[in-house]
């Protein structure tokens, strides 16, 4: 599976946080008389793995359908790798969305194509690419996802669900994306599979040096991955910084998500040098009721 591929990176360091590559500014978003942000500011730097958390109806995923385009702001700016997005011309828009790969939730693999057929959709749509080359490129997708060339054949349903956000992974990097884009990617999954997904994308993320943008409610996953999260709560980001950071914000939504059981649980496997900058509640035994 993915073994060679996590052997090999497995000494190299994460990749430098640099530039930023994703600026949001002032951004409003409205549908008719419901604000869903307003005065939203957002920024992600090459090479950061962050998590967007926030409670349900906060515009996690809105925001995201925003920066890449597939839903348009009320008012604002958006840049991507420095280009705004609003002034952006459609050749340039077409050349952004090949440095940007997705993984939705459920996968959103196309039911009626194999599995080799969905990878190789994005590379046949950007263009006329040789027989021979596609199938390489395919497979070789299919191997850095740890999946078997040998599952190119087979159609979505007879894919388990761990299976398919692989697939869905690699379908994403096969126009070699510098960003990617996770929506809930490990719902749905058991605590194995979850896991081992949790393995794959800091692997991919030190091997091809990605940036990761995520938007995810599980706790585990965004303690093992994120470098920094994003907490969208009163339509606004009220703040993005390291884990044990945040959830030190004084805030209803924040005590609640962070501080509470589950919370503490999660925040208590951090490594032990992240571990101690945790405010105390955080600190809690994780089986003990915390006044909130």
């Amino acid at each position: 599976m993915t073994a060679p591929l996590s052997a090999a990176v497995r000494d190299r360091p994460p990749p430098a946080i640099a530039e930023k590559v994703i600026e949001v500014r002032d951004l409003t978003k409205r549908y008719g008389g419901n604000v869903v942000h307003e005065h939203l500011d957002f920024d992600v730097r090459r090479g950061e793995i962050v998590s967007i958390v926030g409670g349900s109806g906060s515009g996690k995923t809105t925001l995201v359908r925003q920066i890449l385009g597939l839903e348009q702001p009320t008012s604002g700016d958006i840049s991507l790798f420095g280009e705004n997005m609003s002034t952006i011309d459609p050749h340039a828009a077409r050349l952004m969305r090949s440095r940007v790969g997705m993984l939705f939730q459920q996968g959103a693999l196309f039911s009626s194509l194999s599995v080799f057929d969905n990878i190789a959709q994005p590379l046949r749509e950007l263009g006329r690419v040789p027989r021979a080359l596609l199938h390489d490129i395919v497979m070789l997708k299919l191997e850095m996802v740890g999946l078997p060339c040998k599952h190119a054949s087979k159609m979505p349903a007879a894919l388990s669900g761990g299976m398919v956000k692989r697939v869905g992974i690699a379908r994403a990097l096969a126009l070699e994306p510098e960003l990617l884009f996770l929506d809930e990617p490990t719902a749905g999954l058991d605590p194995q599979s979850s896991e081992e997904f949790v393995e794959l994308v800091a692997t991919l993320h030190r091997a091809l040096g990605l940036t990761v943008v995520m938007v995810t409610h599980d706790l585990d996953t965004m303690t093992s991955l994120s470098t920094r999260v994003a907490v969208i709560a009163d339509r606004k980001v009220l703040v993005a910084a390291p884990i044990e950071e945040a959830c030190g914000v004084e805030h209803p939504f924040i005590r609640e998500f962070f501080l509470g059981r589950r919370g503490r649980r999660a925040l208590q496997a951090l490594p032990p040098e992240r571990r101690a900058k945790l405010p105390p509640a955080a600190l809690a035994s994780a089986s003990a009721e915390v006044s909130l």
